[in-house]
């Protein structure tokens, strides 16, 4: 099996932890590293959080503070759906403390020093834009850069927006323009990961340990969506990990994607799914999701986790 040098980039939040929890517990990924920005919740949370997630699973992975907003504009969190805590409200054990230093940093650091490193996003983009930004040579180490942000369709934030993209879409146009390939899971990809009681009781009854309850707890607490008639929610973030453990659960299309970042608009992203503008693709779009493997994949990993 080879094995991807990999870091994440996130803003915990609870679609956050149990992507986390699935990438730490998938051979198929070597994670090196875990950077943070305020997203979700503030700096404050979302570095505590990830601490603890990254704890609970007794991996030796270093976990980095970054960026507290974006690069330009204000920062707004979303406890609506994630609690003040991020967690919604599910207390976890203090995690190991942060290693020193601060993301953009860091994560420079790992690519000069790895062949190849595949890049996660799971939050506002600005901590990959930064370390990118201020050393654009080693845009060359980068193998993928996999994010979930963006919608093709409607917004989660906005009419038009979903939360990572608003929160720094001039970060995103970075990464959409840095030249490595670019894989997105937007909102139309992840609506079709929806958590429902009877998935959060038959990843239950796999009888796995505390970080497998501790996701169980984390998705019972997060309320139904009106988007999905109040059936569930989507489980946003797991299915940027699962693209790179299982592809062939996912359908893919090469598109063109632009970021809006003024106006009434900002953090749009504007997907040519037809072609029609002819230019050139920047991104892969994954299309469909097979929900079932996804929540299967996602119960066997999470079960072999402490």
């Amino acid at each position: 099996m080879t094995r991807r040098v990999c870091l994440i980039d996130t803003d915990p939040g609870t679609d956050d932890a149990v992507a986390l929890w699935l990438a730490l517990a998938s051979p198929e990924i070597d994670l090196r590293l875990v950077t943070v920005a305020g997203g979700n919740v503030g700096l404050g949370h979302t570095l505590r959080n990830a601490r603890a997630i990254v704890g609970l699973s007794g991996r030796d992975v270093p976990v980095v503070a970054g960026a507290e907003g974006p690069l330009l504009g204000a920062f707004r969190s979303e406890t609506q759906v994630h609690g003040a805590d991020g967690l919604a409200g599910v207390a976890l054990p203090e995690g190991p403390p942060p290693a020193p230093g601060i993301a953009a940093d860091a994560i420079r650091a790992l690519l000069r020093a790895e062949a190849r490193v595949t890049l996660i996003g799971i939050g506002p983009a600005t901590n990959l834009a930064l370390a990118l930004a201020t050393e654009p040579a080693l845009a060359a180490k980068v193998e993928e850069i996999v994010l979930m942000t963006g919608a093709w369709a409607e917004g989660n934030i906005t009419p038009s927006a979903e939360f990572n993209a608003w929160s720094d879409p001039e970060s995103l146009a970075m990464l959409l323009g840095s030249g490595r390939p670019v894989t997105l899971a937007t909102l139309e990809l992840t609506g079709q990961a929806l958590v429902t009681p009877d998935r959060i009781a038959a990843l239950r009854a796999a009888g796995g340990r505390r970080c497998l309850d501790a996701a169980a707890r984390i998705m019972g607490g997060v309320p139904p969506s009106r988007r999905f008639g109040h059936r569930g929610h989507p489980l946003h973030d797991p299915c940027a990990i699962a693209w790179l453990l299982a592809p062939q659960l996912f359908t893919t299309r090469e598109v063109h994607v632009h970021v809006e970042c003024a106006g009434v608009a900002r953090g749009r992203t504007v997907v040519d799914r037809w072609d029609r503008s002819g230019q050139a693709p920047n991104a892969r779009l994954l299309e469909t999701l097979d929900a079932d493997g996804f929540f299967a994949l996602l119960t066997e990993r999470l079960a072999a986790l402490p």
